[in-house]
C-alpha cells in the first residue's frame, strides 16, 4: 500500500496527464463561466496541495498543459468555425459540453501545433471516455478522425504551412 501511495505522489509528465488537466480547467471554466487563467491556477494550486482526483504533473507536463490551454483561448474563434463546419448535424448548444470541450482542445491541438494526429485523438477519445457520456468516446473519435482526414488532404491554405498551422 505504502508503494501504490508513494507511486501516486510521483509528478507525471505525460502528454495524455496534461490534456485530461487541461481539459478540467476549460470544463471548469465554462461550466461556471470564470476566467480561465484563474481556474487553471485554483487547479493548479489544488493538485500541488494533494487534490487525489487531479495527476501531480511535472513541470514539463504543467507547461504544456498551459500551452493548450493559452492557445486555445487565443484560437478559439477558429478552433469553433472548423468544429462547425466539421460535425454535421448537431450545434454547440445540443451538444454535452464534455464532448465539446475535449473536442475544442483536440482540435486546437491538431492545427497549431507539430503533434501527430493519432496520439491527440486517442487521449481526446480517452477523456471523452472517462468523463462524457456512453457515446462520447465514439463521437468524438469520429469527429476527430474525419478533421484529421480532412486537414490532411485540404491543399495549403495562405498563411498555413502543410500541417494546417499559421506560419
Amino acid at each position: 500500500m505504502t508503494r501504490r501511495r508513494e507511486k501516486a505522489q510521483q509528478p507525471v509528465g505525460t502528454r495524455r496527464a496534461a490534456r485530461e488537466f487541461a481539459f478540467r480547467v476549460l470544463f471548469e471554466s465554462e461550466r461556471g463561466a470564470l476566467p480561465i487563467g484563474a481556474v487553471f491556477t485554483r487547479t493548479e494550486g489544488a493538485m500541488r496541495e494533494g487534490d487525489e482526483t487531479l495527476p501531480l504533473l511535472n513541470a514539463e507536463a504543467l507547461t504544456f498543459a498551459r500551452q493548450l490551454v493559452d492557445g486555445l483561448t487565443a484560437h478559439r474563434g477558429d478552433v469553433d468555425a472548423t468544429l462547425r463546419r466539421t460535425i454535421r448535424g448537431w450545434d454547440f448548444e445540443q451538444m454535452a459540453q464534455t464532448d465539446l470541450n475535449v473536442l475544442r482542445l483536440a482540435t486546437y491541438e491538431m492545427i497549431y501545433t507539430p503533434e501527430p494526429h493519432p496520439p491527440v485523438i486517442e487521449s481526446a477519445v480517452r477523456i471523452a471516455r472517462k468523463f462524457g457520456g456512453e457515446d462520447s468516446g465514439r463521437f468524438v473519435n469520429g469527429v476527430l478522425g474525419g478533421l484529421s482526414r480532412s486537414l490532411n488532404t485540404v491543399p495549403k491554405a495562405a498563411g498555413r504551412d502543410e500541417d494546417g498551422r499559421s506560419e
